[in-house]
């Protein structure tokens, strides 16, 4: 033992000159939350929680029952890394159903204050007991968020952020994003930073984050979160824009049967909600030599068809970037595609498919579409647009619009699902930035058999 000193010396002459690691740790405590917490899906048993720090970190969630403060749960917790934006997505399962949890963010062992609530809440287990409970879903599209460095010259295109507190002040239990979330422009569309860095400044307005961090989040997208404007099938980095929809969204799933995209489902008490790809599998629009055009590719339509002929949902509600059931062929909607959309409409009526209700983006105006069926019930499109775009009332008027619904400035939409579980009934309301009320119709399920 008497060499022991030298040797010890020589092991810490040896370990001092070996370098440290980069980035096995993440080390400052500089690092905080850039965006977030935000809600993805929520079901019975389980919460997805989203958040994105500044730079590399360890995150964590601690949630609690409302009701029972004293006992705590964290997540499995992660690393954020800049090769995902650093962006963390976790699960809540130690959850029960029908319950509010608090909830909160930990970052680098630090705890994150916000100044407005952090709380979620899973779906309740109401089948066989009781009624189906009422609930609220927001719904809006075309959300631009100017970077003047970035932006065109000339008036700003977007504006009107407020119109995300007016939202939250809703207390909606979920909100659905149907598309043009983001606006990629030109210097994002063709590198995997730029896509991600738009998607960064768009989430990380202040405006936003109350919303964020109360209330659950499903999204599709259009052609502004896919690639340049009107892109379709043939955009080049359209891996590159899904994979960045998939780190900035919490949907239950992304595309169906192993192909690519963003269709999905979810179901809320007693309504199910079936989100659309409109952009993956699109012809384009110019090309007329393909024999049939399709806008959501055949397996898609098939699925779709499938789906809803399988639903028992009162109401089944049909999200889609663009406009489905206006039967002028203007612009980017449906009825550019003839024979696919006749193939979907006639199917939903051979099919006998009740409650069918199609929701809509992209087009900068609000409105009611109704359209009629020879001896079945009328398919109703609810077009929602602009959120924080411009807005415009441009094109051809749409014949099947009902009257008194067209809206032409910036707004966002309620949808209040109430009554017994036989006599369900969907409230909508169309509310301006600020909030207050442009417009309001009801319908029911017993209308849509």
């Amino acid at each position: 033992m008497k060499h022991f000193p030298r040797l010890l010396a020589l092991a810490l002459v040896l370990v001092s000159a070996v370098p440290a690691r980069a980035q096995t740790r993440p080390a400052s405590s500089a690092v905080t939350l850039r965006s977030g917490p935000m809600l993805g899906y929520s079901e019975m048993r389980e919460v997805m929680l989203w958040a994105q720090t500044t730079g590399a970190a360890d995150v964590h969630f601690v949630y609690w029952d409302s009701a029972a403060p004293g006992v705590r749960h964290r997540t499995a917790g992660a690393t954020t890394r800049a090769a995902d934006a650093f962006t963390t997505k976790q699960i809540a399962d130690r959850v029960e159903p029908g319950k509010v949890y608090g909830y909160e963010v930990i970052v680098n062992g630090r705890l994150i204050r916000r100044p407005y609530p952090l709380r979620f809440q899973t779906q309740k287990l109401w089948q066989w007991r009781e009624e189906p409970p009422a609930f609220r879903i927001a719904i809006g599209s075309c959300a631009y968020v100017n970077e003047p460095e970035y932006d065109r010259p000339g008036n700003p295109y977007g504006g009107g952020l407020e119109i995300f507190t007016s939202i939250a002040r809703t207390k909606p239990d979920a909100m659905l994003w149907l598309g043009d979330n983001v606006y990629l422009r030109e210097a994002d569309w063709y590198t995997r930073t730029g896509i991600l860095a738009r998607y960064t400044h768009s989430r990380s307005i202040t405006e936003l984050q109350p919303l964020l961090a109360s209330t659950h989040h499903y999204a599709t997208w259009d052609d502004h979160d896919f690639g340049p404007n009107n892109s379709d099938r043939s955009w080049v980095h359209k891996d590159k824009s899904l994979e960045a929809f998939k780190l900035f969204w919490g949907n239950p799933s992304y595309g169906v049967d192993g192909k690519p995209g963003v269709t999905t489902m979810f179901q809320w008490a007693d309504v199910e909600f079936f989100l659309l790809d409109d952009r993956y599998y699109r012809t384009p629009n110019d090309r007329d030599s393909t024999g049939k055009r399709t806008y959501l590719g055949e397996h898609q339509l098939q699925w779709i068809i499938d789906a809803l002929a399988s639903s028992t949902a009162p109401f089944k509600i049909v999200a889609v970037g663009g406009q489905m059931m206006s039967p002028m062929a203007e612009f980017e909607n449906f009825a550019n595609y003839p024979e696919e959309r006749e193939a979907l409409i006639g199917a939903i009526a051979k099919e006998k498919i009740p409650g069918v209700v199609f929701l809509s983006g992209d087009r900068h105006l609000t409105e009611l579409t109704r359209l009629e069926r020879e001896g079945t019930y009328p398919l109703y499109d609810i077009t929602i647009s602009p959120l924080s775009a411009g807005a415009f009332a441009n094109g051809k008027a749409n014949a099947a619009s009902v009257p008194g619904t067209l809206v032409t400035q910036r707004n966002f939409a309620l949808l209040d699902f109430s009554g017994p579980r036989t006599d369900r009934s969907m409230k909508i309301s169309v509310h301006d930035t600020a909030g207050a009320l442009l417009w309001t119709r009801t319908i029911t399920a017993r209308e849509l058999r």
